[in-house]
């Protein structure tokens, strides 16, 4: 309405942001959209990602004057050859976000699951397939989350750390695991919408697999930004207790959120994307948000020619 984006709520107004600044939109659960919105940011090329109330991506659109459409051919021939030196630069960078999450969270002294962990981020430059680099993904997992808890405060409820079983994805029951698969979800919108937004296509991956119409190069390129966006803020958000155990119903032993839970996380997963840091390749000051969308634009400088090599981002 009037070149602004207008939220409302049954009658009242939630929100109004200008147009352009929309760069593109995330609905998550029982939203709608009106048709004249769609329409208008498609227009303008924004890309629009529907995920469920529990973050699970179930569609999204974007705009049919999608530009780059020559390396978004290379992409999949790339993508159907394989390209082991890029499956490499994104699961090192994730290894090596785990352990200075571990280092920087956790309340236990790691210091042999860590030097492992570095051992495995750079064992990944050495795989012979990409079956040996899922090998190390693995193994590096199991080392990472087996110490996961240990990053909760000491005065956190027992409620999110007693029922850890590990690393459950879908069908968890547990709090934690519940909490990361929406950080998740989310994480995989953003990533969606900033490969959208360079023209590449998101199912043509290089790491995971494109079978079940799954979007392989999008789950790739967020592996690096598991530990550093997702785990973050789902950490942050429990230990400073805007993520409580009053926000979970347990009905039937099994944990699930309710909606105050998933804004709260939700707010949590927004300050986490607008925070800015030094972009570790080009040393300039961006969002997290914004470095998503830098790395798929460095994917496409890798198939169009214009880049030598894939550099993931490595923090400290």
């Amino acid at each position: 309405r009037s070149g602004r984006v207008e939220v409302v709520r049954g009658e009242e107004d939630v929100g109004s942001v200008p147009l352009e600044r929309v760069s593109g939109v995330v609905v998550q659960g029982n939203v709608d959209l009106s048709g004249a919105l769609v329409r208008e940011l498609l227009w303008r090329a924004a890309p629009i990602v529907w995920c469920s109330g529990t973050g699970r991506v179930v569609g999204h659109a974007r705009t049919a004057k999608t530009p780059n459409g020559l390396p978004r051919v290379l992409q999949h021939v790339a993508s159907h050859h394989g390209d082991l030196a890029l499956a490499g630069e994104f699961v090192a960078p994730k290894i090596a976000n785990q352990a200075v999450q571990l280092r920087r969270s956790s309340r236990t002294r790691h210091e042999t699951a860590i030097r492992r962990l570095r051992h495995l981020a750079h064992e990944c430059s050495a795989v012979d397939s990409v079956q040996h680099l899922l090998g190390v993904e693995g193994e590096a997992a199991g080392i990472y989350f087996g110490a996961f808890p240990t990053m909760l405060a000491d005065g956190v409820s027992p409620f999110f750390r007693d029922s850890w079983p590990g690393r459950v994805g879908r069908g968890a029951t547990d709090p934690l695991n519940v909490s990361l698969n929406l950080a998740y979800g989310l994480l995989l919108a953003e990533v969606i919408r900033g490969i959208h937004a360079c023209g590449l296509d998101p199912h043509a991956g290089f790491v995971h697999s494109s079978g079940r119409n799954k979007p392989a190069l999008a789950l790739d390129l967020m592996e690096q930004f598991r530990p550093v966006v997702a785990d973050s803020a789902v950490l942050n958000a429990i230990n400073n207790g805007e993520l409580a155990p009053h926000m979970f119903s347990t009905v039937l032993g099994s944990s699930r959120l309710r909606d105050d839970g998933r804004r709260a996380l939700t707010s949590a997963m927004e300050r986490r994307l607008a925070q800015q840091i030094t972009h570790p390749v080009f040393r300039y000051r961006v969002t997290w948000r914004r470095v998503i969308e830098v790395q798929a634009r460095m994917v496409l400088g890798l198939l169009d020619g214009s880049q030598p090599r894939y550099v993931g981002v490595r923090t400290r």
